[in-house]
């Protein structure tokens, strides 16, 4: 069953969300994001049943989070986190994962696939959602920004790759197979995405940048729709292709067109966040089970309870793990930003709730303290960076750097 006027109710929310988030900011800073969930748990059918998904609403939806966690990909730039903060980044996660998954044993009494997605869960971090909030205070591109960029990146994939082996409904060495096959084949297009491109596509691509053409755009879109492809081909979470599709197009991009590439990811961008991640989060909040949540004082209790384990499970091998250069506000602050969660546990517990793993009244606390937590952890952090003047006045501060330097300040 179609409903025409929800996707124009969906797009009035788009709208009003910037609207409120400008009209409030002098008193607080609230994330667009949680006026957007808001704003769809209102128009939903479990407050005023304005709005009702369908299937068209559905897929748009599905496009707006390959196209958030595709923009997450591009950010990433490896040449910045490689070092010692990529291996600290890279020994958190898998110490979260553990301590999640023990944890989800004794909240689920037990039960093996539910302690994986409950675990899972807890193990994500929504860089989607905290990047473009470094990037609006210009903080991005700074030390502290590739630090949070590193322990991000592998707190987004990590938990994409774990579903992938473990929610697939496979064996996992049958998923390991398939998810290692998936990766020779990135492999191989990060080489060619590494080698040189022809003049003509640096060429065709400024010639077309401000004409109906769009020669670039349209080929970045094409990347990404193969990428997709070949991880549902290969039965993966088409969220592994779509990350993969954001960093091969940051090297496509800069190697062929590098004076145009930040025009036409400006492109890309407007396409994502002006239309299709908008959706994704409004249509969260439409289908967010708040029956489920506030029915049950014991599924409303557990919402601050599995805050508090995202901080512990996430935050707590990051802030140990944290590079030392960092001082203790800053390692608070990344353990902050790196507990921040929305996306993926709205897609776990979708998994979850789909193969019948998951109650819908447990997704719905996690769900519930995936949005408090965007909500409230990178005020939180943006905070503690605030009293310290930004880039922090006991931060050391960086040598000048060569083109031959492995690690970006």
């Amino acid at each position: 069953m179609t409903h025409p006027g929800t996707l124009v109710l969906i797009l009035a929310v788009a709208v009003l969300a910037p609207l409120l988030v400008h009209f409030t900011g002098r008193r607080a800073r609230v994330p667009l994001v949680i006026f957007e969930i808001a704003l769809g748990i209102l128009i939903g059918p479990q407050v005023l049943g304005w709005a009702h998904p369908d299937e068209v609403v559905d897929t748009l939806a599905d496009l707006g989070l390959s196209m958030l966690i595709f923009l997450a990909g591009y950010e990433i730039d490896f040449a910045a986190v490689r070092g010692d903060t990529l291996r600290r980044s890279l020994w958190a996660w898998p110490v979260s994962l553990v301590l999640g998954i023990g944890l989800g044993f004794l909240i689920s009494g037990g039960e093996v696939f539910e302690a994986f997605v409950v675990g899972t869960a807890l193990t994500s971090t929504a860089l989607g959602t905290v990047l473009p909030m470094l990037r609006d205070r210009g903080e991005l591109k700074g030390r502290f920004g590739t630090v949070v960029s590193a322990f991000g990146a592998v707190g987004e994939f990590g938990p994409v790759v774990a579903m992938a082996l473990l929610l697939s409904g496979r064996r996992p060495a049958e998923s390991a197979a398939l998810l290692a096959a998936f990766g020779v084949i990135t492999a191989a297009a990060v080489f060619w995405a590494l080698r040189p491109r022809p003049p003509w596509f640096g060429e065709l691509t400024e010639q077309t940048l401000h004409s109906s053409g769009q020669f670039a755009v349209r080929f970045v879109m094409l990347l990404l729709a193969c990428m997709l492809g070949l991880a549902e081909v290969f039965g993966l979470d088409v969220l592994l292709g779509a990350f993969a599709a954001g960093v091969l197009t940051r090297l496509v991009l800069h190697r062929a067109a590098p004076a145009a590439g930040g025009e036409v990811l400006g492109k890309v961008e407007a396409m994502g966040f002006g239309f299709l991640v908008p959706l994704f989060y409004v249509v969260t909040g439409i289908e967010f089970d708040l029956d489920a949540l506030l029915d049950d004082p014991v599924t409303l209790l557990l919402v601050p309870g599995f805050l508090l384990l995202c901080l512990l499970v996430r935050g707590g091998p990051v802030y140990v793990l944290a590079p030392k250069d960092l001082s203790r506000p800053d390692r608070a602050a990344l353990a902050l930003f790196a507990s921040t969660c929305l996306p993926l546990v709205v897609a776990i517990t979708t998994i979850g709730v789909d193969q019948r793993i998951l109650g819908t009244e447990r997704a719905a606390s996690l769900v519930g303290a995936a949005m408090i937590s965007v909500l409230v952890l990178p005020l939180l952090a943006m905070r503690l960076r605030s009293a310290r003047g930004g880039a922090g006045r006991d931060e050391p501060r960086p040598a000048p750097r060569t083109a031959d330097d492995t690690e970006a300040w």
